[in-house]
């Protein structure tokens, strides 16, 4: 059960990821490597609990990289987000948006980046709006998937992850916490936003 559990949030996460990048926003990926716990199992008699560390890629036009640790007081995150110039890839690709500069007669594009309107406070990742929309992300996203005919899913609160529960099968519980974190270089280590 824990194996088919693990299944279907890989492939919840790859439906959130296509959904993402419909709107320029960061990509769910798993975590991988040997510095942290990237998930964690509790299997009881009649419940399971997994909990899964996931890594957020920045979209197209974005980075992420780690402030200074002196922030004021109102900073929920050491993570800022940056905007990057793209107008190399979209002489090359045709279709991406340069946030920093002009595309002909556009605007600039820097007030335009829905990611740092919706999930941050400034120009730093907020923790609890990042969790709102990965929960809103995982519901929609949830509606795809063959399984939702079968089994219910039921976003829980939180304010720091995204929890969510799944019944269906009888007598059986499934809760899953998708806890956060960005990739801190090409290392594979990364930064928690718990």
């Amino acid at each position: 059960m824990s194996k088919q559990l693990k299944e279907l949030v890989g492939d919840l996460l790859g439906i959130c990821r296509m959904l993402s990048k419909r709107n320029f926003m960061p990509e769910l990926h798993p975590a991988t490597g040997t510095d942290s716990p990237c998930e964690a199992w509790s299997i009881h008699e009649n419940s399971i609990n997994y909990r899964l560390l996931v890594i957020l890629w920045p979209p197209c036009g974005h980075s992420f990289s780690l402030g200074p640790t002196e922030q004021l007081p109102a900073s929920p995150s050491r993570i800022r987000v940056v905007l990057e110039c793209t107008c190399s890839r979209e002489q090359l690709l045709g279709k991406t948006w340069c946030f920093l500069h002009r595309a002909g007669d556009q605007p600039l594009r820097d007030q335009d980046s829905y990611l740092l309107d919706t999930l941050c406070t400034g120009n730093y990742l907020d923790v609890e709006k990042v969790a709102c929309w990965v929960q809103m992300l995982v519901a929609s996203a949830w509606l795809l998937l063959p399984q939702s005919q079968h089994c219910q899913l039921t976003v829980l609160p939180s304010c720091r992850s995204c929890r969510f529960q799944l019944t269906g099968t009888p007598g059986r519980q499934m809760t899953t916490e998708v806890v956060f974190a960005v990739a801190q270089g090409s290392s594979g280590a990364h930064v928690s936003l718990e």
